[in-house]
């Protein structure tokens, strides 16, 4: 199979520039613009604000050409496979690929409890009450490799990390409150990196469509605030990137296709646009037919030995629990379409499809004044 994410441009690499410039090790190669950008300039503070949702063709659609952040946009680049927060934050905020933190997608098969798991919810996919389940949250912590760049940087003491969140302990809430603590942060002394992470827009476009005036409304917000900021800070350089894009979907339920139904060993997981299939030992021809006859126009259907050999969830050390999470089949979405099954939600707009709305993020670089 091709793959269309550049694991040697990525949000990965950009993490790796930001982790080099800590004096972090990194597995994978650092981005060398970036490099060059923070030797040369020698920030005391660096700013990554993480807007989810808010891919590189999104902005074009909703900012003109003169806007401030269009304006600082230095490349598009891709987010790493697949295009969701799951995975993609993960990488940005610890420097390593999918395969590596066993961050795969919003649903994932938890081999040693034998459920599929709503990752970030620890709850089963098909409890509609999100009950978090001890079991789940034990296997995230043993498998999953989830320590952020900021917390490394602390317990190394030789400078300092924040990480700021809408949710979990000191949590900002809201915009002004959290674009007053990067301020705040940033005039403090010394040398410290700052990971600032902002729901939306995805968390709207979920919900209305990814071209509502709304959503424009939400990004030009976002830019007239980095706007200002950077006029306040000094001595900072700020990246403003995204995790993924954006497509409103049209949904199919597979439950309408009761002989498709009847090949899954057990429920889907990962996304409704990359959708992972466990498939009955015996039945696995009828699937690749069935699924083909059915989808074909909308999915590519990959089996799990392509999806190894590709390296699709990136290269370096494979997370323990990843050929376990993995299906027999990966169907990756190229049109408009998701795939739902017990448990999935039903969302105006979606992201981990392989088209370029969802995989192409921006790298945008603000430099403030030195003094």
């Amino acid at each position: 199979m091709k793959v269309k994410n550049d694991y040697n441009e990525c949000l990965t690499n950009l993490a790796c520039s930001i982790r080099k410039y800590f004096d972090l090790d990194y597995r994978h190669n650092t981005l060398s613009y970036i490099d060059k950008i923070l030797n040369e300039y020698k920030p005391k503070n660096v700013v990554t604000i993480l807007c989810d949702g808010m891919g590189s063709i999104i902005l074009d659609r909703m900012l003109d050409s003169t806007s401030f952040l269009i304006k600082n946009r230095i490349k598009t680049i891709t987010t790493v496979f697949p295009a969701t927060t799951v995975a993609a934050t993960t990488s940005m905020m610890t420097g390593l690929n999918p395969c590596e933190t066993g961050m795969l997608g919003w649903d994932m098969y938890y081999k040693d409890i034998d459920k599929t798991i709503s990752v970030y919810l620890n709850s089963d996919k098909e409890d509609p009450n999100h009950q978090p389940l001890k079991d789940a949250i034990e296997y995230n912590k043993k498998h999953m490799i989830t320590k952020p760049i900021t917390a490394e940087i602390n317990e190394m003491g030789k400078y300092k990390g924040y990480s700021l969140f809408p949710f979990g302990e000191n949590s900002y809430k809201s915009l002004d409150e959290l674009f007053n603590i990067i301020e705040k942060r940033c005039n403090e002394d010394g040398k410290k990196y700052i990971y600032a992470y902002n729901p939306n827009p995805d968390s709207r476009m979920h919900e209305l469509g990814c071209d509502k005036d709304e959503i424009k409304s939400i990004i030009i917000d976002i830019n007239r605030r980095v706007k200002n900021l950077s006029k306040r800070l000094k001595d900072t350089i700020i990246f403003v990137v995204a995790d993924h894009g954006h497509h409103n979907v049209e949904d199919i339920f597979i439950k309408d296709y009761p002989d498709i139904e009847e090949c899954l060993l057990r429920n889907t997981s990962l996304e409704p646009r990359a959708v992972n299939f466990f498939i009955k030992p015996d039945m696995k021809k009828q699937f690749e037919e069935l699924f083909n006859k059915y989808f074909g126009k909308d999915f590519d259907l990959y089996s799990k030995h392509d999806i190894i050999e590709s390296k699709l969830f990136g290269d370096g050390e494979e997370n323990e629990i990843f050929r376990d999470t993995l299906g027999d089949y990966l169907a990756i979405a190229k049109t408009n379409k998701t795939l739902l099954y017990k448990g999935s939600e039903q969302l105006v707009s979606q992201h981990a499809g392989y088209t370029e709305d969802e995989i192409l993020v921006p790298l945008i670089v603000i430099k403030t004044r030195k003094n």
